[in-house]
This record gives C-alpha cells, structure tokens and sequence, in this order.
C-alpha cells in the first residue's frame, strides 16, 4: 500500500490483512503524495522503489494526498501512470484506493473553498480518470462514504481523516475488489 495517513490511520492496512488473509505492507507517510513513491532520494521512495524492483506483489494499492486529485490533478494522473507502468512492470496489479470528499459543513472543507458534493464529484472523475487511463483497478472508498454520509458518522474529529468505521469501511471495499 502506497499512501500517507488516510492509509495508515486505525491500522487500517492490519484490518486489510484479517480480512484478506494476506500480507500488508505499507509505504506511508503523513501528507505524502504518489510523487514521493517514485523519487529514490527519499526515504520512503528509495523503500518503494527497491520494492518493486526486488520483490513480488500481487497487488499494488495507490492513495494520493487527501487534496491532490484535485489540488494538483496533472501531477496526480502522472505520477499515478508512472507507478501504474512500475507496478506492471513487477507482474503486480495497480488498484487506486480513491479517496472521499472532507466531511459535510465541516471546517476542513470550508477551508478547502467547495461545498460537499462539488469535491466528492472531482475526487470521483479524477480517481477513476487515472485507473481507466491506466487500466487499473479501483476501490472506490470515497463513492462509499459518499453513499453512508448521511447515515453514519465515518470521520474522525479534524473532518478528513477516517475514524475507525471509515477506516473499516475502506478496508472493506479494498478487500472486495482485490479478492474478487
């Protein structure tokens, strides 16, 4: 799993792992983008980056920073194809962990300049734009908590990150598409 803290928070990658029954390893870091995966004079790049060139995945699973399918949509969709081509290139399959939009009337999201449905309609076209250009998988978490936001509460305090259903919820959807 190549991501930051959307991944990472409430162990998510360890309830991946219980309900997948493999292995989980994740290269994360808070804030990071897919551009820092694929830069090897970082540390977390130079990880992934001798990761995919040394070992065997069976799948690999990309998060971009919470903002950046919209924020810095060219550098998303190229950095996201670059990793695609690598990750193939392993004998691995590439699947797009797409995000969700911040929380409805939350602050964060006031901050960020859309209303609800506008970021949750961007982040959509901009996740499933890069796995169609990319014939990728996707695992469309953020179509998910779409769905539930009227009905349950899936974030944590800050109105970004995930609480522990969020999190639950997106290991859920993850499994479904990399088991079936």
């Amino acid at each position: 799993m190549l991501g930051n803290s959307f991944t990472s928070t409430n162990h998510m990658p360890d309830i991946l792992a219980k309900l997948t029954g493999a292995e989980v390893v994740q290269h994360t870091r808070g804030g990071a983008r897919l551009a820092e995966q694929l830069n090897p004079k970082t540390k977390m790049g130079k990880r992934t980056q001798e990761a995919l060139q040394s070992q065997k995945w069976d799948f690999v699973i990309l998060q971009e920073m919470s903002n950046g399918p919209i924020s810095s949509k060219k550098s998303f969709l190229e950095n996201a194809g670059k990793l695609c081509e690598q990750i193939r290139e392993n004998g691995a399959k590439p699947v797009f962990y797409a995000t969700w939009a911040y929380q409805r009337e939350g602050k964060k999201l006031e901050t960020f300049g859309m209303d609800y449905d506008e970021m949750y309609q961007q982040m959509y076209e901009a996740y499933h734009q890069a796995a169609e250009g990319n014939h990728a998988l996707i695992a469309d978490v953020g179509k998910k908590f779409y769905e539930l936001s009227d009905k349950e509460d899936l974030y944590a305090d800050d109105g970004c990150h995930p609480n522990e259903k969020g999190s639950y919820i997106a290991a859920e959807v993850i499994a479904e598409v990399v088991l079936n």
